[in-house]
């Protein structure tokens, strides 16, 4: 038995996020677990998460299955965020418009800097001294 399902890719910092979006009640599975599960008790990622779904009004209209990997767990939820607009507008691209203008869509290209020889990290110099 096959149901529709939407799919959409998301990206934040150096984690990706594969996103099937089913029709359902608003259950969300990050890599086979419960959000809650995965990320812990964090209403700051569970916010950033349902932000999309809260702008279009369909937070109880479908269940979400996501597959992540990479980066900690801010990039993550950013991952599954942008996956999940993604998703939302293969599903209805009535709703592409208005998730565009929210900045959803949009993928967020900072990235960690890299380390240059001659130095501690990205910027950080040894500590000068005069003696």
């Amino acid at each position: 038995m096959i149901t529709e399902q939407n799919y959409g890719t998301g990206r934040r910092k150096t984690s990706t996020a594969r996103v099937y979006l089913r029709p359902g009640k608003g259950k969300i599975m990050v890599n086979g677990r419960s959000f809650e599960e995965h990320f812990g008790n964090r209403p700051a990622l569970e916010a950033l998460v349902k932000q999309p779904l809260r702008d279009t009004h369909t937070l109880s209209k479908y269940d979400i299955l996501v597959t992540v990997r990479g980066g900690g767990p801010s990039g993550q939820a950013g991952a599954i965020r942008h996956g999940i607009s993604r998703a939302l507008v293969d599903a209805n691209p009535a709703l592409r418009p208005q998730l565009k203008r929210e900045g959803h869509l949009t993928r967020d290209p900072r990235m960690k800097e890299r380390k240059k020889y001659g130095l501690h990290k990205a910027r950080r110099a040894h500590q000068f001294s005069k003696r």
